[in-house]
């Protein structure tokens, strides 16, 4: 058994260069948009994202600096990433790309969404049980 629910919005931003003072301004506009705050990640590797600072109990908002053009995808966080994969797989999802440690998917809509490891900390009671 596993678990899985919505862990977060990602706003892919497309950006001509890797300017962190553009990412900056599109965090800037979706923090005053939602009344958030909103934080670069502590990870020197992670310099293509901003958070926002969501309540608890919410999912998150991700703002990522991207290539392609702008839209925006959801993240299903799970405490077994393979199992989940295979899961929606089954349903007629299909793998795209691995990234680190998460799986790039896509939908039988064209869709594609991320399937990560666990994000915040109430997945075991708050997520949905899979068999």
């Amino acid at each position: 058994m596993h678990r899985s629910r919505l862990a977060q919005w990602v706003v892919d931003c497309r950006q001509a260069n890797p300017d962190p003072i553009e990412l900056d301004q599109a965090a800037r506009f979706w923090a005053a948009a939602l009344g958030r705050d909103w934080r670069r990640l502590p990870d020197p590797a992670d310099a293509h994202y901003r958070q926002l600072d969501m309540p608890d109990g919410q999912p998150g908002i991700l703002l990522q600096a991207v290539r392609h053009p702008s839209r925006a995808h959801l993240d299903i966080e799970s405490t077994d990433v393979d199992a989940e994969v295979r899961r929606l797989e089954s349903l007629g999802a299909r793998r795209v790309a691995q990234v680190r440690n998460w799986w790039v998917m896509q939908a039988p809509t064209g869709h594609r969404f991320c399937v990560l490891r666990p994000q915040r900390d109430d997945l075991l009671q708050e997520g949905h049980a899979w068999p």
